[in-house]
């Protein structure tokens, strides 16, 4: 019996850790989707199999839970098996492996783990009851790790208003902080990609003549801009670049009226979060928020070369950059290598200058140009930029380009039909076996399938060797590269990255291969 008595305990904590571990899954995912539940529940519906795996080791168990009683069989036997069950709850939980964007221990994620924490509490009370009146005792701890998912997201509707008040408190700090500084320069960036590239290369230019501050890394929400000028902004800071990034109608706006931007650029227009933008007109109009907040003598930075830019075309004064004909700043004779790329940026006062740098990639000369367009705007000489950009680091993820045996080009944060084309282009600038290694693109909505086909289509005219990781997300791909007459036996469908590379290093080629490894977004869901 004492045997017993201990079995139950030990059960019931390791069922209680299996209920956490899936709490903690549950938790990256709202975290990845900014807290919102419905559209975390929007992309498990999409993806069942994900679903089911993360109450895989709840599944297992409830059966037994149902009839564990002291009343039926031999208690010891019960014991032995309930004690199997649970540490199924840890074997099989799920896992959180190689992911791009790890779970962040935010304030925010610890308040949700305790109050996660004090549900699961109490469905180990209930289960002690239970125990003690010969009940059912596995089976709250047991719903506990089947509902983790529903758990979860009743500890994130508990803590809102929490959240809401620390939000409020942590913003109006900020923006006493920012009415402050005098005489700080405040720059906003945003656009449906390039952003982060561009704002990393205005903190790295301007540098050469202003104490900048920049937002780090993605922090481009408005509790990240926060947080930024919170724990970094100082006194002697001359320039402010902050990054802003949007998923809905508002968030740009939002953050307009924390910052108050004084100038702004707009990298590009185009489909990237459509599934929750749902229109094209919304996406112009939400990055256009930069711009209306903007005061009569500021600047607006347009990247020229962007159609959808040019189709709506702002009515006050802006300043473009590009590759093409006709930008205030553009960028001619581009010269790309292995090692880096060489380009000549012309200015609207006939002053033009030629830089080199060790980023790749057509989309990199025109953010790097947008980057330049500013500094020159605000004072330094083009010559004086050239140590700068000769200087200038790749974004992870961003067309980085990592030399060895096999020379690989890591894009893996792109994910739009405009990047994703400029990547192919730049592969096949290159005299070698160019291989191209893909999931595809995701939340595009309804273009996703078409829009992924395209993409088949482009990689055809360039690629030796494509493989597609992802057996539902390559069917579109797949399709675009046999409608353009690409060879099937040089179609390689897998299902995770390692085997991707794996079949990278198999290939024979008398060439040196150069890999595109373009977005690995659904890795995270």
């Amino acid at each position: 019996m004492v045997f017993c008595h201990i079995a139950a305990c030990v059960c019931l904590l390791i069922w209680a850790a299996g209920s956490l571990f899936a709490a903690l899954h549950w938790m990256h995912l709202l975290q990845l989707q900014s807290y919102r539940a419905h559209e975390l529940w929007r992309r498990l519906v999409g993806a069942p199999l994900k679903l089911a795996g993360g109450l895989l080791p709840a599944l297992a168990a409830l059966p037994f839970a149902v009839f564990a009683t002291e009343g039926e069989g031999s208690l010891w036997l019960w014991a032995v098996c309930a004690l199997l069950f649970a540490l199924s709850a840890v074997i099989l939980r799920p896992r959180r492996k190689n992911v791009k964007k790890p779970l962040v221990f935010t304030g925010r994620v610890k308040r949700l783990t305790a109050v996660y924490g004090l549900l699961l509490l109490a469905c180990l009370a209930l289960s002690v009851l239970f125990y003690l009146r010969g009940g059912r005792w596995l089976l709250p701890v047991s719903l506990a790790l089947l509902f983790s998912l529903f758990l979860a997201i009743l500890a994130n509707w508990i803590c809102a208003p929490v959240e809401r008040a620390v939000k409020r408190w942590y913003t109006n700090d900020a923006i006493k902080k920012l009415r402050g500084s005098t005489g700080l320069l405040t720059l906003g960036v945003t656009g449906s990609y390039g952003k982060t590239s561009v704002k990393t290369y205005l903190g790295a230019l301007l540098g050469v003549q202003y104490d900048t501050l920049i937002t780090p890394e993605s922090f481009n929400t408005p509790m990240g801009v926060v947080r930024t000028v919170r724990e970094h902004l100082r006194t002697t800071h001359e320039v402010f670049v902050c990054e802003m990034g949007a998923r809905h109608v508002g968030d740009i706006k939002e953050l307009c009226d924390l910052v108050h931007p004084q100038h702004g650029l707009i990298t590009a227009i185009g489909n990237q979060h459509l599934e929750t933008f749902h229109t094209q007109e919304n996406i112009v109009h939400t990055k256009y928020e930069l711009a209306d907040a903007l005061p009569p003598e500021g600047k607006l930075f347009l990247n020229g070369d962007c159609d959808l830019i040019r189709e709506n075309l702002p009515s006050r004064p802006y300043i473009t950059y590009g590759l093409g004909e006709g930008n205030d700043y553009r960028a001619t004779d581009v010269e790309l290598s292995l090692t880096g790329t060489s380009f000549t940026v012309s200015a609207p006062d006939g002053e033009s200058y030629r830089y080199r740098m060790p980023l790749i990639g057509g989309h990199s000369v025109l953010n790097v140009t947008g980057a330049i367009a500013v500094c020159h705007t605000f004072g330094i000489p083009l010559a004086s930029l050239a140590p700068a950009v000769r200087k200038l680091a790749a974004v992870p993820h961003r067309m980085q380009l990592r030399a060895g045996e096999i020379t690989y080009i890591d894009d893996a944060y792109n994910s739009n039909p405009a990047g994703c084309r400029a990547a192919l282009e730049t592969l096949g600038r290159f005299d070698a076996c160019r291989i191209l290694v893909t999931p595809g693109m995701v939340e595009l909505g309804a273009d996703m399938e078409r829009c992924n086909e395209e993409f088949g289509a482009q990689a055809a005219e360039v690629c030796d060797l494509c493989v597609l990781v992802g057996e539902k997300q390559a069917v579109p791909i797949k399709r675009g590269l046999l409608n353009a007459g690409y060879p099937e036996e040089r179609i390689r469908v897998v299902r995770t990255l390692q085997e991707a590379l794996a079949e990278v290093n198999a290939f024979r080629s008398e060439k040196r291969k150069v890999v595109l490894l373009e977005n690995d977004l659904p890795d995270q869901y």
